[in-house]
């Protein structure tokens, strides 16, 4: 993760209606943050969800088989998970 502390050499500019700005202010004064804080943790955040979303890694022709091989196993049964997922949950209807 990059932090937003490190050393701030390069500027960035962005341009915001007064609408924009004004929900961005609350935001970050409801945060304790800066405006600048706010604006660039938040894109930071952003930025390293998307570069995981398009991360991609490379196996050789043998692991690739193993990788293949572990996906097509059938899952296995977790009776806990069995039982959480068979109990209601808090937005179900207790009439139904």
């Amino acid at each position: 993760m990059i932090s937003a502390k490190e050393n701030r050499t390069t500027r960035i500019s962005i341009r915001a209606t007064a609408k924009q700005k004004e929900l961005i202010a609350r935001a970050a004064v409801r945060s304790n943050k800066t405006i600048s804080e706010f604006v660039l943790e938040n894109a930071i955040e952003a930025a390293e969800a998307l570069e995981l979303n398009n991360a991609n890694f490379i196996l050789s022709p043998e692991d690739y088989k193993a990788f293949l091989a572990i996906l097509d196993e059938p899952p296995k049964p977790i009776p806990a998970l069995r039982k959480l997922l068979s109990q209601p949950g808090v937005i179900d209807d207790p009439q139904n």
